[in-house]
């Protein structure tokens, strides 16, 4: 599968990057809607990640997404590809959305349990992803549970 180049058209649609300022939810007697995103994507994932691990410590060529906390926290590390700067970090509470566009290093740890939606550009295949995505050192992983190419995976039943 191809990735599709970005187009300036589609620069144009992106928010800033960092914290997505949610629009009002649609409130009635059996609950509410909150609107997340409206555009197209091909991929929604929901994530779960447990305290002290890291996430990401990568960039996407060509891909951006929104990550939007369920429950839990992240702690959105950023910097410009190609940047030796630290990093700076959002802390992205339950309820709030972060927006990543392409040629951004990020990377993300979990202060808590965590449970996340990300909604995605690309579609999240393994070999499309792998295309896309560029592995960095921007965030040490030591006292984090991290993974990495090669490392084992599992299923669940």
């Amino acid at each position: 599968m191809s990735v599709k180049p970005v187009t300036d058209a589609e620069k144009a649609t992106w928010p800033a990057h960092g914290v997505v300022k949610l629009e009002k939810p649609f409130v009635d007697a059996r609950g509410e809607i909150q609107p997340l995103v409206d555009m197209m994507m091909e991929s929604a994932v929901m994530i779960e990640s447990v305290k002290g691990s890291l996430r990401a410590n990568h960039y996407h060529k060509t891909d951006w997404h929104y990550c939007y906390v369920v429950s839990g926290a992240i702690d959105y590390h950023h910097r410009p590809t190609g940047s030796d700067e630290a990093p700076d970090i959002i802390h992205v509470k339950q309820g709030e959305m972060v927006f990543t566009p392409p040629m951004v290093d990020h990377g993300m740890t979990f202060p808590e349990d965590t449970v996340f939606l990300t909604l995605s550009r690309n579609p999240r295949d393994q070999e499309s992803y792998e295309q896309d995505v560029v592995r960095v050192d921007m965030m040490p992983t030591e006292g984090l549970t991290s993974w990495k190419p090669g490392d084992p995976t599992g299923e669940k039943e």
